[in-house]
């Protein structure tokens, strides 16, 4: 890997770091703070189409069921297209308040869809499905 991958795989890296936390806070506005504008977000029974619908979706959803939740998040791949784009494969999972531990039936696969613009990294697309209807 040259050098270039390696400051490109911490950048990306740094970029989710900072979701994650965003989460954590419960701030919906940092959650999103690196999606692109037409960033999408495909959950089961759900299609988010921007970074405004992203950000106004998690910010009903902190006020309510998700207030006070974190994430769990297991990258289990990373891997470059060309110089501006990179895939990321994660485990991850949604742990409610008082919770340490997410349970196998919560735990989803997660693709991320990172593009690299005016030498920044941000989340174009996010995808997951639930880890026990995927084979393995």
């Amino acid at each position: 890997m040259s050098d270039s991958r390696v400051e490109d795989e911490a950048a990306v890296n740094a970029v989710l770091s900072d979701a994650y936390k965003g989460w954590e806070a419960n701030d919906a506005e940092a959650f999103v703070s690196h999606y692109t504008e037409d960033a999408t977000a495909i959950l089961p029974g759900s299609f988010r189409g921007s970074r405004e619908v992203i950000r106004a979706s998690m910010a009903k959803s902190f006020e309510g069921p998700l207030k006070g939740s974190s994430t769990y998040n297991k990258q289990l791949s990373m891997r470059f297209l060309g110089q501006d784009g990179a895939i990321v494969v994660s485990e991850s999972g949604i742990l409610f308040a008082g919770e340490s531990e997410v349970p196998e039936a919560r735990k989803v696969y997660a693709t991320w869809v990172l593009e690299k613009r005016d030498g920044d990294w941000h989340i174009a697309a996010y995808h997951n499905c639930p880890m026990l209807a995927a084979a393995h």
